[in-house]
């Protein structure tokens, strides 16, 4: 038994689940979003957080890391149920390939599992959709859950994509507008600071590292895909 999942929100830097491999890379047509309410870790039915989901956009790509279960059903099975109890906000799952740096146009592997929300308010009651930077910035610096508050889940994320080499501009643009709101609140800007070991405010990718031109990335049949 072979069971690969993608991570491109939190899962990227904590899986939370035993697993035997983990590789960096990429799905393609898809992009971040911070367009899911999380009212259980990160937030709260009254003032719920903002975390990952994916747009599907044709050319894009969305870095994260692919984890591997092998061995039998039964640690399948419960690496599973670990993902559907902490990914609850995300209503669908499907299958897509996933690719490597070393290879832009033959994935590296096909059939893996990832997680997503249908991008529709009246039939998922917790996509909130897209909204002014500032506002989100608001939302985010202000949301606190069982698991924590809203801005580290992003502060993480943007350092855990610094860390694989694939810096994303909204990342960094929405955490510096975040770190800007926390100054203005004097939420102790200092410690998110120390929290990614990165400056204050890490410069666009646009402006450090280019993106994998559209020209040679492949389409793929529209699929679903995965987060915390």
């Amino acid at each position: 038994m072979v069971f690969w999942v993608f991570g491109y929100g939190s899962l990227v830097w904590n899986p939370g689940f035993e697993y035997d491999e983990k590789v960096i890379g990429f799905i393609k047509d898809y992009k971040r979003a911070f367009d899911l309410a999380c009212i259980d870790h990160r937030g709260t039915p009254e003032n719920p957080a903002r975390t990952c989901t994916l747009e599907h956009i044709e050319g894009a790509v969305c870095w994260g890391a692919a984890y591997c279960v092998r061995g039998s059903s039964e640690r399948e099975r419960a690496a599973m149920e670990y993902l559907e109890r902490r990914e609850c906000e995300y209503d669908q799952k499907n299958l897509v390939e996933f690719y490597k740096e070393a290879d832009l146009l033959q994935p590296f592997l096909t059939g893996v599992i990832v997680f997503t929300s249908t991008p529709d308010k009246v039939s998922n009651k917790y996509y909130l959709g897209p909204a002014p930077l500032v506002e989100m910035a608001m939302q985010i610096a202000t949301a606190v859950g069982p698991c924590g508050n809203n801005r580290d889940y992003l502060f993480l994320l943007e350092k855990a994509l610094f860390d694989i080499g694939h810096e994303e501009d909204m990342v960094i643009e929405l955490a510096n507008e975040v770190r800007k709101v926390l100054a203005t609140l004097g939420n102790g800007v200092s410690k998110e600071k120390q929290l990614v070991g990165s400056p204050l405010k890490m410069p666009l990718k646009s402006q450090t590292q280019t993106y994998i031109p559209t020209n040679q990335l492949l389409l793929l049949p529209k699929a679903v895909a995965m987060d915390s």
